[in-house]
């Protein structure tokens, strides 16, 4: 089994939706029984809030739910339970890499790093975009099964 965390600032945005599309796409291909997939926080200050509203609509324009989903920090003990810690922008990293304390098994990377183009995924609090941020979303989370599934 895989099991991935995705990581953004307040776990209320961006890896929500990356948790939810990658279920989703999960889902869809079959392979539910193969993967673990979760979201969390780098910062406390979203802790226990659902996902962001625009985010969610985005999300169900897809025919996608987070019904449930509240926001939860990242703890140094998420860096053994999950294969792979998915960070959404640079910013991300350097602070999942402080809270874990380093990534000495390479687990932490971003989630367009699996894509065309790497970078960051669109911050969409700042910009107000969802659609870009699903895009930055849809196509870092197909590229990472993608290669999940060829290994």
């Amino acid at each position: 089994m895989t099991k991935i965390l995705f990581v953004c600032h307040g776990n209320i945005c961006r890896s929500p939706m990356a948790e939810f599309v990658m279920k989703d796409l999960v889902k869809k291909a079959g392979l539910e029984d193969q993967f673990q997939i979760a979201s969390a926080a780098t910062s406390t200050e979203e802790i226990g809030n659902p996902v962001y509203p625009p985010a969610r609509r985005k999300l169900a324009e897809h025919g996608i739910s987070c019904a449930g989903k509240t926001a939860r920090q990242l703890t140094k003990a998420d860096y053994a339970l999950y294969d792979l810690l998915i960070g959404m922008d640079r910013a991300n990293i350097r602070n999942m890499a402080r809270i874990c304390s380093g990534d000495p098994d390479g687990k932490i990377k971003r989630l367009l790093d699996f894509a065309d183009r790497p970078g960051d995924v669109a911050d969409p609090w700042y910009t107000g975009d969802f659609d870009a941020t699903w895009r930055n979303v849809l196509e870092g989370c197909q590229r990472m099964l993608a290669r999940l599934m060829n290994q």
